[in-house]
């Protein structure tokens, strides 16, 4: 989860641009892991706040033995602290953790959303071959993904794919 060869195909600075943060705004690294995406954004833009929420305890104990974890603009989170941001979050980032999300999960991540927040979704394409990420049978196509997603109460901007991943920006309906 931290090899830095990941950037090579998911390039923070492109990822950051892709949020479209301004200063003040509330960010939800949603299934943040080790927390690379989360420490690559609050370093990034020391005006937002970034939230680093995953529901594995053991993958936030290694984002907190990070020293770049003790960024003053990022608060780690786990379940059931991260009632405390619903209807709050200007941006979520689920970076490839939509094919491992629930119903629950995907509802919990709408809920997160303020009323004109929005989602960046970027996750391993199914229609692609590739030497990286889980098995093609674990993830989805996009029009998968999309499907999920206006099920689950989003609306969808499609965005131009990355090299292995679909990307597209959902809003709640």
């Amino acid at each position: 989860m931290d090899d830095p060869q990941r950037f090579e195909y998911l390039p923070p600075s492109h990822i950051i641009s892709l949020l479209k943060l301004a200063p003040g705004m509330l960010v939800v690294d949603y299934g943040t892991g080790t927390g690379t995406y989360a420490i690559q954004i609050a370093s990034a833009h020391p005006e937002v706040t970034v939230v680093a929420y995953d529901e594995q305890p053991q993958m936030l104990e290694h984002l907190r033995a990070k020293p770049q974890a003790k960024l003053s603009n990022i608060r780690i989170a786990l379940p059931e602290q991260v009632t405390e941001f619903l209807g709050r979050a200007d941006r979520v980032l689920a970076l490839n953790v939509l094919h491992e999300l629930g119903d629950e999960a995907l509802k919990e991540m709408r809920e997160l959303l303020a009323a004109d927040g929005i989602a960046l979704v970027i996750d391993w394409n199914a229609e692609i071959e590739r030497p990286y990420g889980p098995p093609r049978e674990h993830t989805y196509a996009l029009s998968q993904a999309v499907e999920r997603m206006e099920t689950a109460g989003f609306s969808i901007e499609r965005l131009p794919a990355l090299r292995y991943h679909f990307v597209f920006r959902a809003m709640r309906r």
